[in-house]
């Protein structure tokens, strides 16, 4: 039966889903109810915590203090702490035995690994035929609130033929706010705040991998009929498993994402040298050190915003879907000098109000 359900023959080994959405929208609790319908049906099925995986220590804030003026970044490493997930899993797949020998230098946390995948490791039943037909359901639950970075999760289940599919749990701000204030250890709210404005949901009009994906209000409990929902799109991932052959279409948009990665990497590193000729014109211009504080600030933070618009720009662009090279160079010009105007504009103000 739980062989028929999930496609016969013909459906894939394991299915990847991607439960994504705001902190505190209710992944970890649909993720519970899944788990529960899934080994009602004979699957074997384990969640993927990623806020257990990735160890504190990957979101460590790095401080560089020039000239007086404090500028804080955002330590990088959590990216690396994202692919060793994907690693891991990558591992599971190949080697299900060697759960615990994971390598010295992979960083996220191992109870928490082990712990994610003993359900995947049931005593098989006696009847070797069905332990083969039961399925693998890796739940993902964690933000994913950049296409890319559910995308490396496609990629993975492609190299595999796996299912794939997406759960986005739209949940009003107001409400994951509460919800994350009764946490033991709540998410501060400038973080969630900063989080709507990043989110970019599924889209399937513009990412044809993400078809897949459905959509699920959670700003009330979930019902029999959401979790019924859950589950028979997982069905329909493991019936139809992504193809191993290439698609053209997936490989442009793969390299829509790695253009528009390397425009706002390379545009980043541009602005930060306008942001240091501008402070050293301020400190020329004997800019008073309350106002250089401002300053810096105000850079700092109009960089990020550009940033962050540019980068959604970038991605639904057509020049960014056709196979003919890109200016990435030209690209980047264009866009350091609408910032530079933007820093100027600023950097007149402050030297104004410093007079």
């Amino acid at each position: 039966m739980a062989a028929e359900e999930a496609g016969g023959v013909d459906r894939a080994p394991a299915c990847l889903c991607v439960l994504c959405g705001l902190p505190a929208a209710g992944k970890s609790t649909l993720a519970r109810r899944v788990l529960r319908t899934a080994a009602q049906r004979g699957w074997r099925a384990g969640v993927v915590p990623y806020d257990d995986l990735i160890t504190e220590h990957a979101f460590q804030i790095r401080v560089e203090e020039t000239d007086c003026v404090k500028r804080q970044e955002i330590h990088t490493e959590w990216k690396l702490h994202r692919q060793a997930v994907l690693q891991c899993i990558e591992q599971f797949l190949e080697k299900p035995q060697v759960l615990a020998e994971l390598p010295v230098s992979c960083p996220i946390n191992r109870a928490a690994w082990e712990q994610c995948i003993r359900a995947l490791l049931q005593p098989e039943p006696l009847d070797g035929s069905q332990a083969d037909q039961a399925p693998l359901l890796f739940l993902l639950d964690d933000n994913f609130y950049y296409p890319s970075m559910r995308y490396e999760v496609y990629q993975l289940a492609r190299k595999y033929s796996l299912g794939f599919c997406q759960v986005y749990l739209q949940c009003d701000l107001e409400s994951c706010i509460s919800r994350n204030q009764t946490r033991s250890e709540p998410i501060p709210t400038e973080v969630m705040l900063e989080m709507v404005k990043r989110l970019e949901s599924p889209n399937p009009q513009k990412n044809s991998w993400e078809t897949n994906s459905v959509s699920l209000n959670t700003t009330d409990d979930f019902s029999d009929c959401d979790v019924q929902r859950v589950m028979e799109l997982i069905s329909s991932a493991l019936s139809n498993p992504i193809s191993q052959a290439e698609d053209n279409t997936e490989q442009k948009e793969a390299d829509r994402l790695k253009c528009a990665t390397s425009v706002v990497h390379q545009t980043d590193q541009a602005c930060r040298r306008h942001i240091s000729e501008a402070m050293k014109t301020a400190r020329e211009n004997q800019v008073l050190p309350e106002h250089m504080r401002s300053l810096a600030a105000q850079l700092n933070e109009s960089k990020a915003t550009f940033l962050q618009n540019l980068r959604r720009q970038l991605l639904p662009e057509a020049s960014f879907a056709q196979e003919e090279d890109i200016d990435v160079e030209r690209v980047v010009k264009r866009a350091v000098d609408i910032f530079d105007h933007e820093k100027e504009e600023i950097l007149l103000r402050v030297i104004n109000e410093n007079k």
